[in-house]
């Protein structure tokens, strides 16, 4: 096509999604007040029951991006990212190690499953990542979740100042974040490799920034609904 713009090579496409760290929620004032040991019990609670709202629907999106999908070998790859979040059985899976979470920071598991802490700014935001996934092409819903790239390090340094700095929470409730430091890794280059992959054109490639973009702007949402009712109710 003429005027069509040729794509990056595949180190220009990977340091573009790289370039979109700052935006990612680590900087965040509230997750810096958690990381100083500064948050309140009851804000802890408020940031774990509407976590949980984030954390219950990350199945459906990867369902989401299953029904996208035409490919067989992407569908077989991602199936296994529904079964960590949901388990194998009733009793295991990422939802159930965050139940365990809010449970330490004194929390029922039914008022955190009947959602009546969602904040409605968390509850908006989640949702357009949900409508996001349904609705874009699946590579752009895959790109979104390229925030895998920025975490790792971030959850090291959560877990050790949370052990730190609130030692009241029992070990058991730290089980998401010590099993997720098994898988992000790996989850995160199997992903960079898939949109890599199947970003052909500049236009896709450029879709694909412009979703992680999206996907760091509705985390950052999440946490300023938080952070503004922690410091407003709390």
């Amino acid at each position: 096509m003429s005027g069509a713009r040729e794509p990056w090579e595949a180190e220009e496409f990977i340091a573009a999604l790289r370039a979109l760290a700052p935006r990612y929620w680590h900087d965040h004032p509230f997750h810096l007040r958690l990381h100083e040991g500064s948050l309140s019990k009851h804000e802890l609670r408020c940031w774990a029951a509407n976590r949980w709202y984030y954390q219950r629907c990350l199945p459906q999106k990867d369902a989401a991006i299953l029904a996208n999908c035409p490919l067989p070998d992407i569908r077989r790859h991602w199936l296994d990212r529904i079964v960590y979040h949901d388990g194998s059985a009733p009793g295991e899976g990422g939802a159930e190690n965050w139940l365990r979470m809010a449970e330490a920071l004194g929390l029922t598991r039914e008022e955190v499953r009947d959602e009546r802490h969602v904040l409605p700014g968390v509850r908006f935001a989640v949702d357009a990542y949900l409508t996001f996934a349904r609705t874009r092409p699946w590579v752009e819903s895959v790109a979104s979740g390229l925030t895998e790239m920025f975490s790792p390090g971030l959850m090291r340094r959560r877990l050790a100042d949370m052990r730190t700095h609130y030692p009241w929470i029992a070990e058991d409730g730290f089980a998401y974040f010590t099993s997720r430091l098994t898988v992000i890794a790996e989850e995160g280059k199997s992903t960079v490799d898939i949109v890599v992959r199947h970003s052909n054109t500049r236009e896709q490639q450029e879709a694909a920034v412009a979703a992680l973009a999206f996907k760091c702007d509705v985390l950052q949402a999440i946490l300023d609904a938080v952070d503004y009712h922690g410091r407003v109710a709390g």
